[in-house]
């Protein structure tokens, strides 16, 4: 799996015209599911990113967790994450996992956080969504569970 987190002051989605969720202080996520992820995927990240200390403490350095700062995560599904661009000039989605599979581990990981406590918001799975966020920092990470 791979993930793009963003430390946000809010964010937002959209899915059809519908607002679908919002968070105030957290991390806005966008989660792509690869073909050879599985429920160890899930685990590692499930555990990983609300523990990253990547909230400022007192001193204004990167100590803090989701979990310190009682934050949310609004949770954005992308398939285009496992997009390949080295080839042409259209990407190439073989390594993307078949929708039914992507949606069952993207599922599990937001019930993972909710079963940790943890406020999570999402937007529709196969939609067309529009995001908004107010990138904190700016703080961005790539995580992938693979590597």
């Amino acid at each position: 799996m791979r993930v793009i987190i963003q430390r946000v002051k809010s964010a937002s989605v959209t899915s059809e015209g519908k607002p679908t969720g919002s968070i105030e202080e957290g991390l806005l996520l966008y989660i792509g599911v690869g073909k050879e992820d599985c429920e160890e995927d899930v685990i590692y990240l499930g555990d990983k990113i609300p523990n990253l200390r990547i909230f400022p403490d007192e001193n204004d350095k990167m100590n803090r967790s989701l979990f310190d700062v009682n934050g949310s995560i609004l949770a954005v599904s992308q398939f285009t994450l496992m997009g390949d661009c080295r080839k042409g000039r259209r990407p190439g989605f073989s390594d993307a996992a078949p929708p039914e599979e992507a949606n069952e581990l993207y599922e599990s990981l937001i019930a993972r956080w909710r079963k940790d406590g943890i406020v999570v918001e999402t937007g529709v799975f196969q939609t067309d969504m529009l995001v908004s966020s107010v990138n904190w920092g700016p703080v961005t990470f790539v995580l992938d569970s693979k590597k």
